[in-house]
């Protein structure tokens, strides 16, 4: 016990160095310390059989029933044994960004439902839960007790003089990075990183952080099993630097780590940094920071691959990924309720494939999102369009080959190191929202149908794209969960056979490996396997034997081959 408390003295001495009382770090030990469990940590953390939804409490309604309990009975009749993991993004009072501007991190909105409910979702489901941990609503009993200069949360938040250099702070908007307020005190400026209606939280301030350490317990208590820091990256400020992936911010993500692992071992955290693919693999640190990173550089370079016909750049990624110890994983996706950021893109693609790629997505109905840059211009930041969409064109335009190309999108993803997670739009084929994108003014509304329940349980059992898409999703699903070369902490080996395919091996033991091909064109193709795979001969997916190494891949087919004999 005494070692992990000085675990998080350590900790705490690294994150404020002098600018920290004993009596302060006294608090935190002592709240770490009546939560302290003998409990030990697991022997994994996950295996081949998790999967993740990501969806809104209320991305699906029913009639005079709470969203959540829909959510529940939607996924218990049509996820058990296919989906574990639930992924409901904030499910809090909120003001603005659809959840993501917290009025209160302690409740849930009585729109969607209560604790209860949450709870028993978490009995059915490994529940993911944001910590919406940057900055809060200006709504929140915190703000308005700073406008007061009295009362919980008055002095947690980060004044600055207009005057401030601020150009080295690398910014995720176009909006002003200063929002002027009146206070009792006269007018003042809070640093705003996303809206005027978020309000970025000082971690300077320790009060701060143990605060946001009692609400994270209790997202636990409440059933949590995977903690998913929003906007980590962006946390500590310090005028003069980019105020980007600062030391004391990787520092605080270390202590959550070092907190789930002393009071609920087997709980997850996972860093949500949407940057350069370097940048976001420094998340997981020495092995002692997130136990999961998003696999952010995946979605935009699989769209590039799957509409350019060229594997080039997705398999020259995917071979220079690192090793990971057993502990430590990717989350990996196609698309969430956000859009396709292109940051993740940055050294990976050439300028003029992002151009082509972007003009493209335009024609799909898309939306770009820019950010400010330190010079003033302003560049893409995140591509505003759902996946199924995105992939409704190649670089030789429409084609009859969208739901194939898209479900190949998917498998890749399915097949890759780490745990897969859909969004619930991808999960169900869904085209771009364009009236709500009219109704909200915001792009990323596009992407952020709700959906009634009734109309898509008839969708789903119909011949529709809805209904086809989720059928072969959850059969692919079906067939994953089955394998354990697919488990997360399973070996993952790039294959570069051509421009045309993207082929990965994944290796549990010497008895469970896999093979996996896919065909990136809109063209038939042959493939003959290199003479060290020979052994893999038959495909899960079609329940197909080869006999001979030469294999037909049809547009967009995806064969999983393993060693039958």
């Amino acid at each position: 016990m005494s070692k992990s408390l000085n675990i998080f003295t350590e900790r705490l001495n690294n994150i404020y160095k002098e600018k920290i009382s004993k009596e302060q770090i006294d608090k935190f030990l002592q709240f770490i310390k009546s939560n302290l469990t003998e409990k030990q940590q697991p022997e994994s953390y996950w295996n081949e059989k998790d999967i993740a939804l990501i969806i809104y409490g209320d991305s699906i309604k029913n009639n005079n029933e709470k969203p959540l309990v829909t959510l529940k009975k939607f996924a218990k009749k049509y996820l058990t044994d296919k989906i574990n993991t639930i992924h409901i993004l904030p499910f809090f009072p909120y003001s603005s960004d659809d959840g993501f501007s917290v009025i209160d991190f302690e409740q849930v909105n009585p729109e969607l439902g209560d604790w209860r409910d949450i709870e028993n979702i978490s009995k059915e489901f490994n529940l993911m839960t944001d910590l919406v941990i940057n900055h809060v609503s200006s709504k929140s009993r915190w703000f308005q007790n700073y406008l007061k200069g009295e009362g919980d949360g008055f002095n947690y938040f980060i004044e600055v003089s207009p005057d401030t250099d601020l150009s080295k702070v690398v910014r995720p908007r176009s909006l002003p990075l200063l929002t002027a307020f009146e206070t009792k005190n006269g007018k003042k400026y809070l640093w705003t990183t996303f809206s005027a209606d978020q309000i970025d939280l000082n971690f300077a301030n320790p009060e701060v952080l143990l605060r946001f350490l009692q609400i994270l317990y209790l997202y636990i208590q409440k059933g949590a099993h995977i903690i998913r820091l929003d906007a980590i990256a962006f946390l500590w400020k310090q005028i003069g630097t980019t105020c980007l992936h600062l030391p004391q911010t990787h520092e605080i993500v270390k202590l959550m780590r070092d907190f789930v692992e002393a009071v609920a071992p087997g709980v997850i955290i996972l860093t949500e940094t949407n940057v350069p693919n370097k940048e976001n693999l420094s998340y997981f640190g020495n092995n002692d920071e997130a136990h999961m990173v998003y696999q952010f550089s995946l979605p935009p370079l699989l769209l590039h691959a799957l509409y350019s016909g060229n594997g080039t750049y997705i398999t020259k990624w995917a071979s220079y990924l690192p090793d990971l110890p057993d502990d430590c994983t990717f989350f990996n996706f196609t698309s969430s309720h956000d859009g396709i950021g292109v940051r993740p893109l940055e050294g990976l693609l050439p300028e003029n494939e992002k151009a082509k790629l972007f003009a493209d997505i335009k024609k799909s109905g898309g939306l770009i999102s820019t950010k400010t840059n330190s010079d003033g211009t302003e560049s893409p930041y995140e591509l505003n369009i759902t996946y199924f969409d995105a992939l409704r064109r190649t670089v030789k335009g429409e084609d009859a080959l969208h739901e194939q190309r898209f479900i190949c999108s998917q498998i890749i993803m399915l097949e890759m190191k780490g745990i897969p997670a859909f969004y619930i739009h991808s999960l169900l084929g869904s085209e771009n929202y364009y009236r709500g994108v009219e109704k909200t003014g915001m792009a990323r509304t596009i992407n952020r149908e709700k959906l009634q329940y009734n109309k898509l349980i008839d969708e789903l059992n119909s011949d529709t794209v809805r209904g086809r898409v989720f059928s072969k999703l959850l059969n692919l699903i079906f067939i994953r969960k089955q394998t354990k070369a697919f488990h997360p902490s399973a070996k993952q080996i790039i294959i570069d056979i051509g421009n045309d395919f993207f082929v990965v091996e994944r290796v549990f033991d010497s008895t469970n490996k896999i093979l996996c091909v896919s065909n990136l064109t809109s063209i038939d193709k042959n493939i003959n396997l290199p003479e060290k795979y020979l052994s893999y001969n038959y495909d899960i997916i079609e329940n197909k034997k080869y006999t001979e190494n030469k294999i037909l891949l049809k547009p967009y087919q995806t064969v999983w081959l393993i060693n039958k004999k």
